[in-house]
């Protein structure tokens, strides 16, 4: 009889699926960039007492943000507008800190890399109307 644990490894799956909002919302989380301070607002934001390492958040803050999308697209009375744009300036905010954290060495691996953070960090197709890219952030 042969040993069988329980548990099952799998590699975490690169997020391709992109966002599609509204031109106006990432318009608004694009020039808000400019007024984000991620030490005053990601806490305030989170509802934490401190600000976590960049990118680890991210997960909370698209799932938050996930349920201002659906409430805004059902026309809810509990959406609202100024949390959505400010879960959207903090999403591309941690996305570039995250971006910024990783340290990566400069060999061909570094394109393997590049390619692997890209498609997992692609925000939104840049084909579609209303829409942002990576390049963008």
């Amino acid at each position: 009889m042969s040993y069988m644990p329980n548990i099952i490894q799998f590699q975490p799956r690169v997020m391709t699926s992109g966002l599609r909002r509204p031109r106006m919302l990432i318009r608004a989380a694009r020039e808000g960039q400019s007024g984000w301070r991620r030490e005053r607002d990601l806490p305030r934001l989170l509802r934490s007492d401190g600000c976590p390492k960049p990118g680890t958040c991210l997960q909370r803050l698209r799932a938050e943000e996930e349920m201002q999308n659906a409430a805004r697209l059902e026309r809810r009375a509990d959406y609202d507008l100024h949390r959505h744009v400010l879960l959207m300036i903090a999403i591309l905010a941690e996305m570039r800190a995250a971006i910024a954290t990783v340290a990566v060495p400069a060999t061909p691996a570094r394109q393997v890399c590049q390619a692997a953070h890209e498609a997992a960090l692609q925000v939104i197709n840049p084909n579609d109307r209303g829409t942002t890219s990576p390049e963008h952030l």
